[in-house]
């Protein structure tokens, strides 16, 4: 029965084709649907009036567009005005206004907040890290993410506190996604930290972290070599003692260094009692 129904639409279709003018089911020469069709003729634009082509005519060309290029990498030149606006500075509030105003990092481009201090500076002791991270971008204060958490346990271990203790970075902008400071960006801000230590003037300074250590300690020495040594920070001719010690963000990576770290800080402690 479905055979005859089958046949019987068939005969129907059929039908409709030859009805249609359809009576050749297959062609002499096969048909390729795969050639690309010749391009049709542009049309003409009938509907523009004669209005409409003078006012294109007397229309002035469009602006170039502009491209935004990325900050300069700071140079030699940089590096000298760096110089001679940290020197000008006589007090903390004029450091920050001249690093506010300065213009000579790429970094500040990125950075949301100037990160300048936090804590005391009638203090003894100075910490001074590396460069801001998202958190202290966001708050404008150094060491307020897990890993200035982690600085105040250790803070709190040898009895000092925010109240207590003065700190800094070198780098007062974070460098975009936390990547490393170039060298350039590290020495176009290294006057302003110096400057900064001058006018704290600390009894000590504890240098958290290698790339730190490094920059006030003028030295490519590793910070498992430096750590645990006194050292001096030479500070406009003046040396100001300096106990290099592991970076809280090291220690947060690898625990168990942190048996290092407690031992610089006993070291930090003593000598906080003995002036």
């Amino acid at each position: 029965m479905l055979y005859h129904l089958l046949m019987e639409n068939t005969q129907e279709i059929l039908e409709w084709y030859v009805e249609a003018g359809v009576d050749v089911l297959l062609e002499d020469v096969p048909v390729n649907r795969f050639e690309e069709l010749p391009p049709a003729p542009a049309k003409k634009n009938q509907g523009e009036t004669l209005a409409a082509k003078r006012l294109n005519e007397r229309a002035p060309p469009a602006p170039p567009r502009i491209v935004q290029t990325e900050a300069a990498v700071p140079d030699a030149n940089a590096i000298e005005n760096a110089k001679q606006i940290a020197h000008s500075a006589n007090t903390l509030e004029e450091l920050k206004l001249a690093l506010a105003s300065f213009e000579g990092c790429n970094l500040k481009r990125t950075a949301k907040n100037l990160v300048f201090a936090d804590g005391n500076p009638n203090a003894d002791i100075m910490f001074i890290g590396e460069a801001p991270g998202r958190d202290e971008d966001i708050q404008g204060l150094p060491f307020v993410g897990r890993a200035g958490q982690l600085l105040d346990k250790m803070l709190a271990a040898i009895n000092l506190d925010r109240g207590s203790t003065y700190i800094s970075n070198v780098i007062p902008w974070r460098p975009p996604g936390n990547r490393t400071p170039t060298p350039q960006e590290t020495e176009i801000c290294r006057p302003f930290i110096e400057k900064h230590i001058e006018l704290v003037s600390p009894k000590l300074v504890v240098l958290l972290g290698g790339s730190s250590a490094k920059t006030l300690l003028k030295t490519s020495d590793g910070i498992m070599r430096l750590r645990g040594k006194w050292k001096e920070v030479d500070v406009d001719g003046s040396a100001v003692k300096a106990m290099p010690t592991l970076h809280p963000a090291y220690l947060l990576r690898q625990p168990a260094q942190k048996r290092l770290a407690w031992q610089d800080l006993l070291q930090v402690q003593k000598a906080l009692l003995a002036n």
